[in-house]
């Protein structure tokens, strides 16, 4: 069998970084504390466990000299206030392109624009954008979920996107807001990497007899390219490590293409690969 694998498979830039900021600080001789996993895969969460640092749900006062390290998503304002008031010394780890989506949206907001985000409304990262504004954003998910009476209310909108959402769905979101807002000023801020891997997957699946998309069941960018591949290909199939392969969706095909999520280690796409390749 034919194996294709996606050149844009697995970290990208953001996640690699996290990561090594993250592996750095736990060097340094002091407890490190994290508000949630670094990045959305499993077995990274694993490896930074195994260094000390530790995941708590909220922040607590300070009694002795404690490191908050923010995650690849980033956070919100008012936790980085409250960490600092509280005592603790904060290392960043977000994500430089959403450092940057960060400041646009503090900027439109300056310029006296309404914030939309477009983005899924629980995500971590979305929340850390809407949480840079004094007002409340809107945050729209989907295209059927746009609160048009809202809307149509707006006189000027600023529009800014989860770094990690869908192009097509988003250009979708933004043709019914324009049409409904008088004054739009719209950033595609979607990610370079993401771009990237939503590129391929609009190609692999029609050129593949069977699709693997490698990542956890907690990574957005991993199911928006799974949603993209299972609606080119049937045969495409979401797993989050070699384990969960079945003989039975290889055994007729002549090609199988490769690709895995913005959090997907390099070592568990080894796997997948090496699995296949004994079909």
């Amino acid at each position: 069998m034919k194996i294709n694998l996606a050149t844009s498979a697995g970290f990208c830039f953001g996640v690699r970084r996290a990561i090594n900021i993250a592996m750095e600080t736990a060097k340094i001789n002091k407890p490190v504390f994290m508000l949630g996993d670094i990045v959305h895969n499993e077995e990274v969460v694993g490896q930074i466990q195994k260094t000390g640092i530790k995941k708590i749900c909220r922040l607590s006062a300070v009694k002795k000299e404690k490191i908050l390290l923010i995650r690849a998503h980033g956070c919100s304002r008012g936790t980085l206030q409250k960490a600092r008031k509280l005592g603790y010394s904060i290392i960043d780890a977000t994500c430089p392109m959403v450092k940057e989506i960060h400041a646009i949206a503090k900027r439109l907001e300056n310029d006296g624009f309404k914030v939309i985000v477009i983005g899924d409304k629980s995500h971590d990262e979305v929340k850390g954008i809407a949480g840079q504004l004094k007002t409340k954003a809107i945050v729209i998910d989907k295209p059927e979920n746009i609160p048009l009476k809202k809307i149509k209310s707006i006189k000027k909108a600023g529009v800014v996107v989860q770094s990690t959402q869908n192009l097509d769905k988003t250009l979708e979101i933004f043709d019914i807001l324009r049409k409904n807002i008088q004054e739009v000023e719209f950033h595609n801020t979607i990610c370079k990497p993401t771009r990237a891997k939503q590129n391929e997957i609009k190609i692999m699946p029609l050129k593949n007899d069977v699709m693997i998309i490698i990542g956890s069941k907690t990574s957005a960018n991993t199911k928006r390219i799974y949603e993209i591949s299972k609606s080119l290909n049937n045969k495409s199939y979401w797993v989050n490590s070699s384990k969960e392969i079945k003989e039975s969706w290889l055994s007729r095909a002549k090609s199988a293409g490769i690709t895995a999520g913005a959090s997907t280690p390099e070592s568990t796409i080894r796997e997948v690969v090496k699995k296949i390749k004994k079909q």
